[in-house]
């Protein structure tokens, strides 16, 4: 199992920072494809991972590509309210038996890294892996370290 930027759904755990929250609450004003393009750009300046800055360029092109595969604004607000609905999962997760890599950035604006620390700390055997500079978001810079990270974690475990 590879837990990515994920939470145990603990309440007592830190908050998202109120920009990262805005990015949740707040939508664009316009389904307007220019609109939903800067407003992704807005979140990725509020969510993304500060050691890792992405282009405004790419992050463009790649929330385009999103767009034109699919727009759902719907499906966002499910998955945010099946996060809410679900609760705390600590004790769900003492029952995973399988070998655990949890990945959390230490910068994630979104889902603090004690969120990461915290999932970590609730399966059995779980290893953490922090990533400095990394926040709430899969920047190129850190494809080769986090591929690399996985591919060994699950080597050791084939």
């Amino acid at each position: 199992l590879i837990s990515v930027m994920s939470s145990t759904g603990n309440r007592r755990l830190p908050r998202a920072k109120p920009e990262a929250m805005a990015v949740l609450t707040k939508r664009p004003a316009s389904t307007d494809p220019e609109a939903l393009l800067d407003f992704a750009v807005q979140a990725a300046k509020a969510i993304g991972s500060p050691g890792y800055p992405q282009s405004e360029e790419r992050v463009r092109q790649r929330a385009k590509a999103d767009l034109e595969r699919s727009y759902s604004p719907n499906g966002y607000v499910r998955q945010l309210a099946a996060i809410v609905a679900d609760g705390d999962r600590r004790g769900r997760l003492a029952n995973i038996s399988a070998p655990t890599l949890v990945i959390h950035g230490e910068d994630d604006a979104l889902v603090p890294v004690a969120a990461g620390k915290d999932t970590a700390a609730h399966i059995p055997g779980a290893e953490l892996m922090l990533i400095p500079g990394m926040g709430h978001d899969l920047p190129l810079g850190l494809v080769d370290i986090l591929a690399d990270a996985i591919a060994g974690f699950t080597h050791r475990h084939s």
